[in-house]
């Protein structure tokens, strides 16, 4: 084996720091994965030979296509492990060859670093096509890129996701992860691709990445606590959302919620909290910030939603039982794509409360936009728009 240097990543107490080791280099090629043939046995036996060192070791993917069906691999290891790609990987174009819900699976592993200038490419044209969400409630999931599970004190940076069937990546379970310098490439068109995807995980981090999809750039699922997303760059897509939550009764509450220096451009949304009606979920949403946010063009750039429903796909006799509190909308600024700027529709069952509101510049073909407040009274400070009573009720 070779031998290098890398970086590990460690997170505490959201300082991040970075320290030289020793690291064993093992060539993908070793394994028999070659250029233009399907790796997935061969990253799998390097993960295993890499998972038993009591060293560091790197597995390196060099420049290259490569083909890949699903791998699932796991922790924990012995010592930490980083995979440098620097080729692209390419999945099969139908879903039901690509022989799981993730093309890249890895869980239950301490220190882990996926670097490089690669691109793991989920060719999810064909399946797009196939997505029938908006007609069908039980529609079939299409395929993932990236599944990262319990996942702690571990770095993803520079590497691309392009085209994935389904959501990009999926992160569940994860504690102190960080995506730096990472990159989602989809057109706007591509049904449920979420680019980063978070669900009861705490001290997620995303940060210095660019994400262009067909749904929304980063969501948040239940149990998410904080969590920082900053300087990120979003379009098209549907921009920056919490949940949707309450569908389901066993659903954890999110807490400590960060959405700073972000560029949302040409999306159906920006940030947004979004809660079902008539469901069993009776969790809190807590201490949400979003701050320093520039829209170009985006349709709803503020909005809380209480009554998401779609495709009218669901029941709004009983109001959401989700409560939200403590949120902060600060220094947002640019351009809306409608009149209504700040749309807060909360629950009547359980109205929001401590939300504040201040400096908010945006503008509608020149005009101020002007915010629109049900079941809310916010504290409004600096330049942003009073509330008034929503004309119409929105879907």
């Amino acid at each position: 084996m070779k031998f290098s240097m890398i970086i590990l990543f460690f997170s505490f107490s959201s300082v991040i720091n970075f320290v030289l080791v020793q690291s064993a280099t093992l060539e993908i090629s070793k394994f028999g994965g070659k250029p233009n043939t399907n790796i997935a046995k061969a990253l799998t036996s390097a993960w295993a030979e890499a998972c038993a060192s009591t060293s560091a070791v790197k597995i390196v993917i060099p420049s290259g296509t490569y083909q890949m069906t699903h791998v699932d691999v796991k922790g924990p290891c012995k010592a930490p492990i980083e995979i440098q790609l620097d080729g692209t990987i390419k999945a099969p174009p139908k879903p039901e060859d690509v022989g799981g819900d993730q093309l890249l699976r890895i869980g239950y592993v301490n220190a882990l670093t996926i670097s490089g200038k690669g691109v793991i490419d989920g060719q999810g044209s064909y399946a797009w096509k196939q997505n029938d969400c908006s007609k069908n409630t039980k529609c079939k999931l299409l395929g993932m890129n990236l599944g990262f599970n319990f996942i702690n004190n571990s770095i993803i940076r520079g590497i691309t996701t392009k085209d994935s069937k389904h959501f990009h990546v999926n992160v569940l379970g994860c504690n102190n992860f960080t995506f730096d310098g990472f990159k989602v490439s989809t057109p706007g068109d591509s049904a449920n691709t979420d680019g980063i995807h978070i669900g009861r995980s705490t001290g997620v981090n995303i940060l210095n990445t660019d994400i262009a999809t067909g749904d929304d750039c980063v969501s948040l699922g239940d149990g998410s606590r904080q969590v920082l997303v900053q300087n990120v760059k979003c379009g098209p897509g549907h921009g920056i959302s919490i949940g949707s939550l309450g569908k389901y009764k066993e659903e954890e509450s999110v807490d400590g919620i960060t959405i700073k220096g972000c560029t949302l451009k040409g999306t159906t949304n920006g940030v947004r909290i979004k809660t079902w009606p008539n469901e069993p979920g009776t969790i809190t949403v807590t201490n949400m910030r979003f701050e320093d946010i520039t829209m170009d063009n985006v349709m709803n750039p503020i909005i809380i939603d209480q009554e998401y429903c779609p495709w009218n796909q669901c029941s709004k006799q009983n109001p959401s039982k989700i409560k939200i509190s403590k949120v902060i909308i600060k220094d947002i600024k640019g351009t809306s794509g409608t009149k209504e700027g700040i749309i807060l529709a909360c629950s009547s069952g359980v109205p929001c409360e401590g939300v504040e509101i201040s400096n908010v510049d945006l503008t509608f073909k020149g005009a101020p936009v002007i915010a629109t407040c049900s079941n809310v009274k916010p504290k409004i400070t600096g330049k942003a728009p009073a509330c008034s009573a929503p004309s119409t009720k929105k879907e």
